[in-house]
């Protein structure tokens, strides 16, 4: 029992400073059906960096290649989220990511709205970037509207669910059914209405992926692997009936207050507040 004691101590000690989000009251995850990959979505690239077991699918990058899967079909709105797990240990310039995105359709002037898991070194925490970016390059508006955020749990442990709620009006991010980020529509300049299919990637980004490019992937720890399960795509497709209506996105109080509780305990980088960027070109930081 004395060697036990220090360790059962420790455990104390750990729990009592864990800090989890309120409850949001609110579980959108539960509202939508899950589907297999190969019911909403194919290989974009990569195939051999492919697996699928029972509808979870796991892809990997290696010094040979990365990979990629999108939807079947685009959406105009919708609710779209998965399951994902990360590896654990050195992923430094690795992004394994859940997006939006209409690039194929639009090139050099696309929107995107992402969930991006930054890779990471030993020892540090994995960083969730979220981003929001509107027409491409070429217009004046080349924008990155990056929010960061640390996890309140190891996401490499197991499985947990992170969503994008798109409607025309708002765009809401989630992790676990909480909202860490609202970006509602201030002018059809700063807001992405056109359709977007739904993404999946791992891939090098050695450029600026781990603390703006410092660390960069190191191959000798591949295969670096990211593992996806539990698909939801429920949403407006553009060939819906214009009898279909977007999934509402505004959030209630109480959900509000679990986004402003992990926003003022997580948010490790907001756009709005860097006083190195060009402010001008972002006016919703205006106010």
């Amino acid at each position: 029992m004395a060697l036990l004691l220090p360790l059962f101590l420790i455990l104390m000690v750990s729990s009592s400073n864990a800090q989890w989000p309120p409850s949001p009251g609110y579980y959108p995850s539960s509202q939508f059906r899950s589907v297999g990959f190969y019911q909403g979505f194919r290989t974009l690239w990569g195939p051999q960096h492919q697996t699928v077991d029972q509808n979870a699918l796991t892809i990997w990058l290696d010094n040979n290649s990365g990979s990629g899967f999108k939807s079947l079909y685009p959406f105009r709105s919708g609710y779209f989220g998965a399951s994902i797990k990360l590896q654990a240990g050195y992923t430094a310039g690795v992004i394994t990511a859940f997006y939006l995105s209409n690039n194929e359709a639009q090139p050099g002037y696309h929107d995107e709205v992402d969930i991006e898991f930054l890779g990471t070194t030993f020892g540090k925490p994995y960083t969730l970037q979220t981003n929001v970016y509107i027409r491409g390059s070429g217009d004046g508006r080349l924008v990155g509207r990056e929010l960061k955020f640390n996890l309140w749990f190891d996401p490499t442990k197991d499985f947990h669910n992170y969503a994008i709620l798109w409607s025309p009006q708002e765009i809401i991010f989630f992790v676990d059914d909480v909202p860490i980020r609202s970006y509602p529509r201030k002018s059809v300049d700063t807001f992405p209405l056109r359709p977007m299919w739904v993404y999946g990637s791992i891939w090098d980004a050695s450029s600026w992926a781990t603390e703006n490019g410092k660390y960069r992937v190191d191959y000798r720890y591949q295969p670096f692997v990211g593992r996806y399960t539990n698909f939801k795509l429920s949403g407006c497709s553009v060939d819906a009936p214009a009898s279909c209506h977007p999934v509402s996105a505004s959030l209630s109080r109480q959900q509000y207050s679990a986004m402003q509780w992990v926003q003022s305990h997580y948010l490790v980088y907001n756009y709005c507040q860097d006083s190195k960027r060009d402010h001008s070109l972002i006016p919703e930081c205006w106010g």
